[in-house]
C-alpha cells in the first residue's frame, strides 16, 4: 500500500507528514516485539503533568495470545471490527484518574495519555508500521472482559500493524484508503495576536 502523503500548508518532519489512519492491514504478517518496545518506550517518555504517567496500555497480539486480543476485537463496534480483524495487534490505552502521588484526581490525565497514544503511533510510524486509534468501543465491556479496576479509565484501542490489502473493507472504507488526506486550515485552529473569537 502506498502511504497517503499530506499536503501540508507548512513543511513538517516526514514522520508527521506520512502517518494515517489505515483500515487496510496484513493479519498474517506479525509485529515483531521490537517494534512494539520501541513503541511503548516513546510513549513511556510522553511528557506530563507532575510527571505522573497515568497511562496504562493493555497490547493483545493475534500472533502470541489468540484470546486476549478476540477478547478486545469484540469490545470494539460492528464496523470497527470488520476491518480491525485484520490487525494483528489492538493496543488498549487507559487513563489512571488520580495522581499516584497523593491520591487527588488528576484532570489532565485524558490529555496526557492521549498525548502518549500519539507518541506510540509515531514511533510506529518510524517503525514503517501502519496505526489506527479508535473510539467506537463499549468502554463497558472492555471493563468486564479485561477485570479493569476502579479508577482506570478507558480512553482508545489502536489497530497496529502492517498495511494489507483493502478488498475486505465495506465500500465506505475503501474510499477512504485513497482518497486526500484533509484538515480544517491553520487559520481556523488558532491565531497569532490573541483574538480569536472560538466560533466555527
Amino acid at each position: 500500500m502506498k502511504t497517503i502523503q499530506a499536503r501540508t500548508e507548512h513543511t513538517l518532519h516526514p514522520l508527521m507528514a506520512e502517518r494515517w489512519s489505515t483500515r487496510a492491514f496484513d493479519l498474517e504478517r506479525r509485529v515483531p516485539a521490537e517494534h512494539l518496545q520501541s513503541m511503548l518506550e516513546a510513549a513511556r517518555w510522553t511528557p506530563s503533568c507532575f510527571n505522573a504517567q497515568p497511562w496504562r496500555f493493555l497490547v493483545c497480539d493475534y500472533h502470541e495470545q489468540r484470546a486476549p486480543w478476540q477478547q478486545a476485537l469484540h469490545c470494539l463496534t460492528e464496523k470497527n471490527q470488520s476491518w480491525a480483524c485484520k490487525a494483528p495487534v489492538l493496543i488498549l490505552a487507559f487513563a489512571r484518574e488520580r495522581f499516584s502521588h497523593n491520591e487527588q484526581p488528576n484532570r489532565w490525565a485524558h490529555y496526557d495519555t492521549g498525548a502518549a497514544m500519539m507518541s506510540l503511533v509515531l514511533q510506529a510510524t518510524a517503525s514503517g508500521l501502519m496505526s489506527h486509534q479508535m473510539g467506537g468501543y463499549d468502554s463497558a465491556k472492555v471493563r468486564s472482559e479485561f477485570a479493569v479496576p476502579d479508577g482506570y479509565t478507558p480512553t482508545a484501542i489502536a489497530a497496529i500493524g502492517y498495511p494489507g490489502a483493502s478488498d475486505h473493507l465495506l465500500d465506505e472504507h475503501k474510499a477512504g484508503e485513497s482518497a486526500p488526506r484533509v484538515r480544517q486550515p491553520l487559520s481556523a485552529l488558532m491565531d497569532q495576536h490573541g483574538h480569536w473569537s472560538f466560533t466555527d
